[in-house]
């Protein structure tokens, strides 16, 4: 393939990943509701998202420490069983509705079961990146479902905007992400999504993830483990003013430096995080309904997807241009703004629009 097209083909698959998650949080949403998978018992208090985040802060600590003294295969064993346990959630609703007219319920029971343990033997003994996809988009989609459903409009907002600054701060400050990145990247577990520039690309046989362009980072939380990522480029800082003489040259150095890549890796959290903006706005507002069928969809949160997508494509143009960029605020920034957006459409003041 032609650069043109390798970069067109790993943008457009980045986007599906993205639609994938939010499609199949949405779809989820009313199962999960009718069973009782909300995790809070008000999901319009605030101070949920303040607890997520701090529980967060302490996971990523952990996870930091762990990495320091060697419990790599510590971290790698939690983080698939929580993929197997979110796995079940997901399949619990699925299998049964799919094989129910030729099963019993046992049966169909015990299927969700087995397909969720499949999950986590495929992450475990053949970790390729298509598996991690595969398991990356069940994984997300059934987490920001549930905290869709435990968020509110307002907790989900703050818990955006506390993200988004956190990324920026954790990725150009104190820099700590870049640790934990470089840390849950050597792991092949799914707190990445995997985006291949190449037809012969293997995750399985790629060495160190050190020359990657674009690397996620994670964090979890008490009851569904979400990712969170934040997204960095490797390139080398740009001097602060060039020659005229010397652009063309730097330019063309930085694109064939972009371009050098067999894979571009991307934050599990950064689909995620924004997709619970998306999944609280269906479950929490009635109003400009639209008739999608198998998924829960209203006008703010189609311009809460439209507006997280808007942001990957700019996020993505930085981070192929080799400039270091944070992922949640691009995202999370396009997902309220989209939300908004959509929220004035319907009709909503912007109070209302908030949750207040």
């Amino acid at each position: 393939m032609n650069d043109r097209t390798r970069i067109l083909a790993a943008v457009g698959t980045t986007v599906l990943l993205f639609l994938g998650i939010q499609l199949g949080a949405l779809a989820l949403l009313e199962p999960f509701t009718e069973s009782g998978r909300q995790a809070v018992d008000d999901p319009e208090n605030p101070i949920n998202s303040i607890l997520y985040v701090g529980v967060m802060l302490v996971a990523t600590g952990l996870m930091l420490a762990a990495f320091r003294y060697d419990l790599d295969w510590l971290i790698r064993l939690l983080l698939v069983g929580v993929s197997v346990m979110i796995s079940w959630y997901v399949f619990a609703e699925l299998v049964p509705a799919v094989v129910a007219p030729f099963v019993s319920d046992g049966v169909a029971s015990a299927l969700a079961i087995v397909a969720s343990l499949a999950v986590g033997a495929a992450l475990l003994w053949y970790p390729e990146w298509y598996v991690i996809d595969g398991a990356g988009v069940v994984m997300g989609a059934g987490a920001a479902a549930l905290f869709g459903i435990s968020f509110g409009l307002l907790p989900a907002l703050v818990l955006l905007s506390v993200l988004a600054v956190y990324d920026a701060i954790s990725v150009y400050g104190t820099e700590h992400m870049l640790d934990l990145a470089e840390g849950v990247m050597d792991l092949k577990i799914p707190v990445v999504l995997v985006v291949p520039m190449t037809l012969s690309y293997s995750y399985l046989a790629a060495g160190s993830t050190d020359d990657a362009l674009e690397d996620g980072s994670a964090g979890t939380e008490a009851d569904t483990e979400a990712a969170d990522g934040g997204t960095v480029s490797d390139a080398q800082p740009e001097a602060s003013a060039v020659d005229a003489d010397e652009a063309p040259e730097k330019d063309s150095e930085t694109d064939a430096g972009a371009l050098d890549r067999d894979a571009l890796f991307i934050g599990l959290g950064d689909a995620v995080i924004p997709t619970i903006l998306v999944a609280s706005a269906a479950a929490f507002l009635d109003v400009g309904v639209l008739a999608v069928p198998g998924i829960a969809l209203n006008l703010p949160a189609l311009g809460a997807s439209l507006g997280t997508i808007a942001g990957l494509l700019v996020l993505m143009y930085m981070v192929l241009e080799g400039r270091a960029h944070a992922g949640l605020p691009l995202l999370n920034g396009g997902a309220i703004g989209g939300y908004l957006l959509g929220a004035l459409a319907s009709g909503l003041s912007i109070a209302t629009a908030i949750g207040l």
